[in-house]
């Protein structure tokens, strides 16, 4: 029996695949960058020849690494970098323009026209999300209207296009399989996250999106598809799983029941709350989002979602700007020569402010200095910071989902943060878990492509194949917490008042 799973994810700077078996372990991984394309300030474009170049790469790795039969491989589970599309022929393969990334700005005069717009509002609640030029459907109507007889060729129904996750797949199945998953579909802005399907009315607020350039809508869980002319691999192995790398990192985690969350610590945070069949109306500052569908599931699995922008990327701009450290990972132990952070507070505004506030115009700001703040203070106070911007963002999902959250696990690579993750604890209240394995997307498109070939049977299966790393107990009484927490607010209020004219206070 074909006893592993063959994981891609396929990130913004990167690819991973990693080879993942019943136990749910990896039993071996690769990873390959490719080149970031900057054409104009705030414009961010990859080349899909670079993506499947690191795809086919990776997977051919991590099979010889691994030294197993590829036909030992029970299935294909792919995780993406969201929002990212792609437009190609599906005559040749080969894309009309270069893939336009989730974080490009170049259709931002056409989104703040739309935020002033009738359809505003409509928008919002077919989709769940803000306007902003991050989603994908902005970028479907740039492709049509500015790269030269694309618009023509796409209604002659000559052209395919897609998230990456799309894309993948038609190379994978040989042009065989044009599908999306629901998680990856509810990003775009063009699919009404009530009934899961392509919505006539958002596709021609976006330029008159042709209904036959997009893929068939599928679940995240269960096969879609075949390999086949893939190099290394032999044709017919399943694609039996699929979701967009914050979704698929909360599967990984195990966190199937509402009212379960995590939290991924990169250059920024992402959280993600499990809130089952309801789709809650956000408003809190957050956005809904579909979670998953599940094979042998009608209805759609949702989730709160909020991001900080800034998270890890604090550390290494005390690292690279204030050159206070000389690797990251000396944070820690910097922070850990004080008890606390002595009054200093450190708001990592540098980008603005993400959820639950939205303000693009704050700034970063550090306050609370006297003549004994060390660079230790200051670290303890960054880390402070992180924690409780997840805080702030955890409380506002709570409000919306009226109940405390069930459980918090953690991943990326700030979580070998021993002191962060106590502090996290410590601010929210709860116990943190880690898992052993903190490649979570990647264990999440595992997890959705054993259980769409039977792998494991059932989500129970998947909870004994998530082993936990670390367990963080909160140790700082309640009055301690609610004082630092105020505090914090305070600064944060102070950062939004930065700019001339505005009050503090202004919402």
């Amino acid at each position: 029996m074909p006893q592993y799973i063959l994981a891609i994810d396929q990130g913004t700077t990167g690819t991973t695949a990693m080879l993942v078996d019943q136990g749910g372990f990896a039993v071996a991984k690769e990873n390959r960058e490719f080149r970031q394309i900057f054409p104009k300030p705030g414009w961010v474009e990859h080349d899909p020849e670079d993506i499947w170049r690191s795809v086919t790469e990776t997977m051919g790795l991590v099979v010889a690494k691994a030294a197993v039969n590829p036909r030992d491989i029970a299935a294909i589970g792919i995780t993406n970098q969201r929002e990212t599309v792609v437009m190609w022929s599906r005559e040749t393969n080969r894309a009309v323009h270069n893939a336009i990334v989730w974080q490009c700005r170049r259709t931002t005069d056409f989104c703040e026209k739309l935020k002033k717009s009738k359809h505003a509002q409509k928008i919002r609640r077919k989709t769940g999300l803000v306007i902003d030029p991050y989603f994908s459907g902005s970028k479907f109507r740039w492709l049509l209207q500015n790269v030269e007889g694309v618009d023509a060729r796409a209604r002659r129904g000559e052209l395919a296009a897609g998230t990456i996750d799309s894309f993948l797949v038609w190379r994978l199945s040989g042009g065989q399989k044009h599908v999306t998953d629901v998680s990856n579909a509810s990003r775009t802005q063009l699919m009404n996250i009530e009934n899961g399907e392509w919505d006539d009315e958002l596709l021609k607020i976006f330029g008159n999106v042709p209904r036959g350039l997009l893929p068939e809508i599928v679940n995240s869980s269960g096969e879609v598809a075949r390999t086949k002319s893939v190099p290394g691999l032999p044709d017919g192995i399943p694609i039996a799983g699929i979701a967009g790398d914050q979704q698929a990192a909360l599967f990984g985690q195990a966190c199937h029941e509402p009212g379960d969350a995590k939290c991924t610590f990169g250059t920024g945070s992402f959280l993600l709350m499990n809130t089952g069949a309801k789709r809650i109306a956000a408003k809190s500052g957050l956005l809904t989002t579909v979670a998953w569908r599940l094979q042998g599931e009608k209805k759609m699995t949702y989730a709160l979602e909020g991001g900080a922008f800034i998270c890890g990327a604090a550390v290494q701009w005390l690292r690279d700007g204030l050159k206070m450290i000389t690797r990251s990972a000396e944070i820690e132990d910097l922070a850990k020569m004080v008890p606390d952070s002595a009054g200093v507070d450190f708001v990592p505004a540098l980008s603005g402010l993400g959820a639950p506030y939205w303000d693009p115009e704050a700034r970063g700001l550090i306050c609370g200095l006297t003549r004994g703040t060390t660079s230790s203070h200051l670290a303890r106070a960054t880390l402070d910071a992180m924690a409780m911007q997840n805080l702030d963002i955890l409380r506002a999902m709570e409000k919306d989902l009226g109940h405390k959250l069930r459980s918090l696990r953690v991943d990326g690579g700030a979580t070998s943060n021993n002191l962060l993750m106590q502090l996290q604890a410590d601010y929210v209240g709860q116990p943190i878990e880690r898992p052993r394995m903190v490649e979570t997307t990647g264990i999440g498109a595992a997890f959705l492509a054993g259980l769409g070939v039977g792998l494991w049977k059932s989500k129970s299966d998947l909870k004994s194949a998530w082993h936990l790393g670390q367990r963080f107990e909160p140790q700082m009484p309640k009055p301690a917490r609610e004082t630092r927490v105020k505090q914090w607010h305070a600064a944060v209020d102070r950062a939004r008042g930065t700019v001339a004219g505005r009050s503090p206070r202004s919402r």
